[in-house]
């Protein structure tokens, strides 16, 4: 058959305008360069350097050996989840059942899910920004619109409350919210009274929450504290965990969710219809890390804590730099603003500058603010996944860099996109 001559099929609206996490594209340009042979320093994916912890490793080899390589419950092992619902009251004193856990392969996938549970075409959505970028294509999936909160430096990143409320009590088609805490890129950290203003907000209306918690044990000042701890909230919040941050795990693509009965009952179905089941050699792997790895877990975040202290410091000196300590997460999330006006460069521009071109032998990979909203514009966002020294080459790097002039605007010539315009 000659298919030459065969007309194309279109592809969907949605699926022409998909966006993506760029932090992923970043990376595949960033192992092409070393691939060339260029002394990359990479700091763009919030991917963790250390080993997936002990336990893990032994129970995932053990879990192939003994052949637990079949189909089962598109829920999630029973011992899954009971260690899950065991673990969450030994951390936060909150009971729950295994019938409220649901499994699934990290906990982004919970975004769509969630979407699918509560949405409808027209529904509106609250949105704090500088916001994940995944957030976005999974609202716009169903149909549904979205209104940005802007998250400030000022305010360390935190929700703001006005909005919330404004949203759930004048929005008359107010059906979600989406929270992050702690949060990726800002590192901001919903404070106890941040989260029970939300829950008082949102109780009793018809308004669920996406809690989007993986960065759960990296908190640097004080203690986590989940959505769920707050009263009669559970049947309008989906919270969402998973291994990859804590334990060192993302390739093993493990995660799960906790809510109401009924909405994990949901989110099974689709799990049954789109995934079938997260296989059960990551789910005791998972398992044996909640129940035996906590030590190593959080000597892992004393760690990265102390990588994110260093890099905070170096930057403090850079000048045209703000940056302030983040309350959690592994990146850091300097304002650049003033550099970025001065050369004419967007801040993703910037970011693209310090990889491809503000020198031929080295450069720097991190993302720039726009690519978690128009609320990011004039920022960068640094992941703290290498050794310390290459933590400090990185921001010396920077500081001589952006002295590049006529580099910058020889790479903007090249790449017109990164122009800065009012």
């Amino acid at each position: 058959m000659n298919t030459a001559t065969s007309p194309a099929v279109s592809l969907s609206t949605f699926a022409k305008g998909l966006s993506t996490e760029t932090a992923f594209d970043v990376l595949a340009v960033a192992r092409k360069l070393k691939a060339q042979g260029k002394d990359v320093i990479e700091l763009q994916i919030g991917d963790s350097p250390f080993n997936s912890t002990a336990s893990a490793l032994q129970s995932g080899v053990e879990a192939i050996r003994t052949n637990q390589t079949h189909y089962c419950p598109s829920l999630g092992l029973t011992s899954f989840r009971e260690t899950v619902a065991a673990n969450y009251k030994k951390e936060y004193g909150i009971t729950i059942s295994p019938e409220n856990v649901v499994v699934g392969p990290g906990a982004k996938v919970f975004e769509q899910f969630f979407c699918e549970a509560f949405l409808n075409p027209g529904d509106a959505v609250l949105a704090f920004s500088p916001h994940f970028p995944t957030y976005v294509p999974n609202i716009q999936r169903r149909g549904a619109q979205i209104v940005y909160s802007a998250l400030k430096q000022e305010n360390e990143f935190r929700p703001n409350l006005n909005d919330v409320e404004a949203f759930v009590k004048n929005h008359g088609k107010a059906k979600a919210i989406f929270l992050n805490s702690p949060h990726n890129p800002t590192g901001g950290v919903a404070t106890e009274e941040d989260l029970k203003g939300i829950a008082d907000l949102v109780r009793g209306r018809s308004i669920a929450v996406f809690s989007d918690e993986p960065y759960n044990h990296m908190v640097w000042r004080g203690k986590h504290h989940p959505l769920l701890a707050q009263p009669d909230i559970l049947d309008q919040v989906v919270a969402c965990y998973t291994f990859s941050k804590s334990y060192s795990m993302s390739g093993w693509r493990l995660g799960y969710a906790i809510s109401s009965t009924r909405i994990i009952e949901s989110v099974g179905k689709m799990i049954n219809t789109a995934l079938s089941c997260v296989p059960p050699i990551v789910q005791l792997a998972g398992e044996a890390a909640l129940k035996n790895d906590d030590q190593e877990r959080d000597e892992v975040m004393a760690r990265f804590r102390k990588k994110v202290e260093l890099l905070v410091e170096e930057l403090r000196v850079v000048p045209g730099v703000t940056v302030i300590m983040p309350a959690g997460t592994f990146y850091v999330f300097p304002k650049v603003e003033p550099i970025c006006k001065e050369l004419g460069i967007t801040s993703h521009g910037l970011a693209m500058f310090l990889l491809e071109a503000a020198d031929d032998e080295k450069g720097v990979a991190c993302l720039g603010g726009e690519c978690f909203g128009v609320a990011g514009q004039g920022f960068l966002r640094f992941s703290c996944a290498e050794p310390d020294d290459r933590l400090k080459a990185a921001v010396a790097f920077l500081r001589e860099a952006v002295g590049r002039k006529e580099r910058v605007q020889k790479y903007l010539e090249a790449n017109p996109k990164y122009r800065l315009t009012k």
